[in-house]
């Protein structure tokens, strides 16, 4: 035949053969674009709650009742990745889903011992096992899991089909992907697993279920020793580390997934219902230590009875611990009720800020003597808790001892209405009543505050009087504002000194907190607040239904608790906020005379007595902006006018008296420079009246 013609023929060959190759490509191209694998940009997983770390704190179950959390190949033990890359698909990096010598290996053992010794899957090829499960191991079934293996390796990348497939690999019961895995076998996360977990964790997803520890741990033990074998064969083990891991038991039961936080993951998922992963502000350490705490009080202190915790950064507003019941799942104390937003009578709690709005309008210091006598108050009447009073104190000892006459006194001297404009200040407003005003019976707890609040309130002593508004990461939207003044630096200060010197409940060791307890009426609730000088934690203890429970009180049912709770927390303490310039406790002679009594007059007249209205300052108004001048010295003085009262009057500036006892409504004030300033009268009857303005 002439050359011409052989090479015309080789020629049409090759062409035929080229065509028929890029037909096949053309085809297989089409049939993969028609036909792609089923691979959702995001696998449907376990809903997670996570701490201000990552770490987790509790998850939920996918729709179909599986737990399989997502995995990340940066939170994996890197050995633990080797082993599996060793033992099930050692060309991984290599391949393009199918491994070639792997199935020829598979043949030729099945075609010597009559059965299959190993399949030759790829990870590919598993994960397309796993996305589309098969009914029966034929070779068809197998064929498409080859064909899956290399559509799969066309789209993702191979860190993705590790990560796939640590996801979606059966490990016993219900749970999927090695994150469950490793929490429900060893109680941890698997960044940092021994040789011995690494290995059981790699021969559990053969045969999950003839492998599980807890059920056949001869199974079990038997497998993870082979893979360990193989690790050494590898030259990933060395003999000795591989005999020594042989040597550990298997666990032998399932711990459960994590489950801190019930009442916060709650909320985190009704906030956000479309998220599979929810950050909040609390801390692993301190949530165990918290729920730890309230669970062993509450069996303690007997049936019904519950315990809400709250611990709070005082600097950030961000909570590290909420306890919204002692046990979310014991219904006999209606734990799924979140008892840290509920609206309950506060107590004595709320009496500090009664003397820190007392010491701020300079009406009372430390020292100052106030009596703790029977008193009507227009037909108002406080008794003591002990029902016993005793008689002339000073203010330190009024509030240390929470003295009821003697807070109701004040809080009649600043107003409630006062009072409660500086909660709102701060970002939390009081249940009264339908219809009324604030009245006196604020200061005994005759209003409905939550914990979350009293401890937002509280944050004001741990942070220069600034009450910072509490968030934990599931709120809908940002506070309006970060923060609210509720008192003067120097207020705070004085009345966090008066409560550090509250002893600590018998058997509590010292730690260096301020703190206050409250009682409600009838014995409901009994309250426990504490503050070092970063961290503010409140208690609550009584029964969710508003049950009485006789012998219930701050001091003796939630004060230890409150102790404990910092103890358990981890949290080291923090010094006391230190005293700002020039604030001091002043002893009693050192103070003014205008400070040395609270109560009636020079006259001796009776506040019930007085029939002239209440002094008031009618200017500067509240919050007036007052014009210093082009220096302090130069500016003329402000003049101040009052009505009402009766004289003589005594007017101070920022707790410092101006001038001597006058019987004129009118005083003048020179400012000594710019910013805030508190200016206040008492009359004779011991009333007083303040504004706030600030000097410009």
């Amino acid at each position: 035949m002439p050359a011409r013609k052989i090479l015309r023929k080789a020629s049409l060959a090759c062409a035929a053969g080229a065509g028929f190759i890029a037909l096949t490509f053309a085809t297989l191209h089409s049939l993969d674009r028609a036909f792609p694998p089923p691979l959702p940009e995001k696998l449907a997983v376990s809903t997670e709650v996570v701490d201000r770390d990552g770490a987790l704190l509790r998850a939920f179950a996918t729709p179909d009742g599986r737990w399989r959390l997502a995995a990340n190949l940066d939170q994996v033990d890197p050995q633990f990745v080797e082993m599996l890359i060793a033992y099930e698909d050692k060309r991984f990096h290599e391949h393009k889903g199918v491994d070639p010598l792997a199935l020829l290996r598979a043949a030729g053992q099945f075609a010597g011992n009559g059965r299959i010794v190993s399949g030759g899957s790829t990870l590919s090829m598993q994960l397309a096992r796993l996305i589309e499960p098969r009914a029966s191991r034929s070779i068809a079934s197998k064929l498409r899991q080859i064909a899956r293996a290399v559509q799969i390796e066309r789209r993702l990348t191979k860190r993705e089909i590790l990560e796939r497939y640590l996801t979606l690999a059966p490990y016993g019961g219900n749970l999927e992907g090695v994150r469950a895995a490793s929490l429900a076998w060893f109680g941890k996360e698997p960044k940092r697993l021994s040789v011995s977990e690494a290995a059981l964790l790699v021969a559990l997803p053969q045969l999950p279920e003839k492998r599980r520890p807890d059920r056949h741990p001869q199974a079990a033990h038997a497998a993870r020793d082979r893979v360990l074998e193989r690790m050494v064969a590898a030259g990933l083990l060395g003999e000795r580390e591989a005999v020594r891991a042989a040597t550990e038991d298997a666990p032998g039961r399932r711990l459960a997934l994590p489950a801190l936080a019930a009442h916060a993951a709650d909320a985190a998922l009704r906030t956000e219902p479309e998220k599979t992963r929810h950050q909040l502000t609390l801390k692993t350490s301190v949530q165990q230590g918290l729920e730890a705490v309230a669970r062993d009080a509450a069996a303690k202190l007997g049936p019904r009875i519950s315990v809400a915790m709250v611990l709070a950064d005082a600097r950030t507003g961000e909570i590290l611990g909420e306890v919204g019941s002692a046990d979310y799942f014991d219904a006999s104390r209606s734990g799924w009720i979140d008892m840290t937003k509920t609206r309950r009578s506060p107590g004595s709690t709320l009496k500090p800020f009664i003397y820190g709005l007392a010491i701020e309008q300079g009406l009372v210091a430390q020292e100052t003597l106030i009596e703790d006598r029977p008193a009507d108050f227009a037909g108002y009447r406080p008794k003591n808790f002990d029902m016993s009073y005793q008689g002339d104190v000073s203010v330190r000892q009024a509030l240390q001892l929470s003295l009821n006459v003697p807070a109701v006194r004040l809080l009649d001297a600043v107003g409630p209405a006062r009072l409660v404009a500086r909660f709102r200040q701060a970002g939390v407003t009081p249940e009264l009543p339908p219809g009324e005003t604030p009245g006196l019976a604020i200061g005994l707890g005759g209003v409905g505050v939550s914990l979350r609040d009293l401890v937002q309130l509280y944050t004001g002593f741990a942070n220069d009087g600034r009450a910072k508004h509490l968030r934990n990461g599931t709120e809908a939207e940002e506070p309006p504002s970060a923060e609210g003044v509720i008192l003067e630096a120097q207020a705070a200060w004085q009345v966090t000194d008066m409560l550090a010197g509250v002893r600590p409940p018998e058997g509590a060791a010292p730690r260096g907190i301020a703190y206050k307890t409250g009682t409600s009426y009838g014995y409901r609730d009994a309250w426990s607040i504490g503050y070092d000088g970063r961290h503010v934690l409140g208690v609550w203890v009584g029964r969710a239904d508003a049950g009485s429970v006789p012998g219930l009180s701050g001091y003796v049912s939630a004060a230890p608790i409150l102790f404990k709770g910092f103890a358990k927390s981890g949290l080291a303490a923090v010094p006391l906020p230190r005293a700002p310039a020039g604030v001091f406790h002043a002893k009693r002679e050192d103070l003014p005379v205008t400070q040395e009594r609270f109560g009636p007059g020079g006259d001796g007249v009776a506040v019930a007595a007085i029939s002239e209205p209440a002094p008031q300052i009618v200017f500067p108004p509240d919050g007036a902006r007052v014009e210093l001048g082009a220096s302090s010295a130069e500016a003329t003085p402000l003049v101040l006018k009052l009505q009402g009262g009766r004289a003589p009057f005594r007017w101070l500036a920022n707790g410092k008296p101006l001038t001597e006892t006058i019987r004129r409504r009118t005083a003048t004030w020179q400012p000594d420079g710019t910013g805030y300033s508190t200016l206040t009268v008492i009359d004779a009857a011991g009333r007083a009246a303040s504004v706030r303005v600030f000097v410009e």
